[in-house]
């Protein structure tokens, strides 16, 4: 077994397909057919299922692409400290969605060569950020934490060997667009949300209330409406008066200055909205240099936004 046969796997179940990965790889298609069956028949099992749509993990499979990530993350690690002019190193994240993990990324990647790296940024559901991390699709990720899924969320984490690390802790706020009939309050309660619709983030099918990324997920809301990305979350708050419960912590220069985040004031002295940010990383692994400078601009940003409130 040989980390380049490591990383003709890893490439072939990220794109699903033996000839698209021949491409990106630069490889014949033949070759790298016959360097997957070279590393099956050595392991004693079978990696892929091959039909005429594609390829896609075995249960055998993706077993051992957990652990095969983890050993060329490790090599990319070496590699990036020790220097190969010649290799194109790789970094990625995972993220809920905060635009402030958009922010620190931008930064991040202005201080590299592009042409010398592979950077990717991925906002997704809260499954998604976990399943990445523990995959080593991606080196970090980014979610938070509350006294309602923190017992859950970190169980999660246990069992996938995943790590969080705190990054701030803030209470909740109501995102609304600035026209908004409630944009000129200084606080925001339910009552007075109770005529306009909650927007909240798809989790998928397998979502549940402990995966969800606004606060408060478990409370009832008259009017829910459920969106996939941020652009049409924005849209929906200008088009039909929605709201969001959020950390507070916007970007304007990403988001726009026709977005506001009112305090959330909560109608019961019980209710807890305070979240605390992080990242997960898996345990006992080293950040890459390019992954502790991710973190750095994330603290950096954060830091500035607590100056200015």
């Amino acid at each position: 077994m040989t980390l380049q046969q490591l990383h003709y796997a890893i490439t072939i179940a990220e794109v699903g397909s033996l000839n698209k990965a021949a491409e990106i790889l630069y490889i014949a298609q033949p070759s790298l057919t016959s360097s997957m069956k070279e590393l099956e028949k050595e392991l004693g099992i079978s990696i892929f299922y091959r039909s005429g749509r594609g390829v896609s993990l075995t249960n055998d499979g993706a077993e051992f692409l957990l652990y095969a990530r983890q050993l060329y993350h490790q090599y990319e690690v070496l590699v990036e400290k020790y220097g190969n002019q010649n290799y194109k190193k790789k970094f990625g994240v995972s993220t809920q969605h905060y635009s402030f993990a958009i922010k620190a990324f931008v930064e991040l990647v202005k201080r590299f060569d592009t042409s010398q790296y592979e950077f990717a940024i991925r906002e997704t559901k809260t499954k998604d950020v976990i399943q990445d991390v523990s995959s080593m699709r991606s080196e970090i990720g980014i979610l938070y934490l509350n006294d309602f899924n923190r017992a859950t969320l970190t169980k999660i984490f246990n069992s996938n060997n995943l790590e969080f690390h705190h990054l701030i802790s803030c209470r909740a706020y109501v995102y609304l667009w600035a026209g908004h009939p409630l944009a000129k309050n200084s606080s925001i309660s339910f009552a007075e949300l109770k005529d306009y619709p909650c927007l909240s983030f798809e989790q998928g099918d397998t979502g549940s209330f402990y995966f969800a990324e606004e606060i408060l997920s478990t409370s009832e809301y008259a009017r829910t409406i459920k969106a996939c990305d941020r652009a049409t979350m924005l849209n929906l708050m200008i088009g039909l008066n929605g709201y969001t419960l959020c950390s507070g912590i916007i970007c304007e220069e990403l988001n726009g200055n026709d977005y506001l985040a009112i305090p959330f004031r909560p109608d019961t002295e019980d209710r807890n909205t305070v979240m605390e940010v992080g990242y997960i990383v898996k345990k006992n692994t080293v950040l890459s240099n390019t992954g502790s400078l991710y973190i750095e601009e994330i603290r950096k940003y954060l830091t500035a936004e607590q100056d200015e409130s």
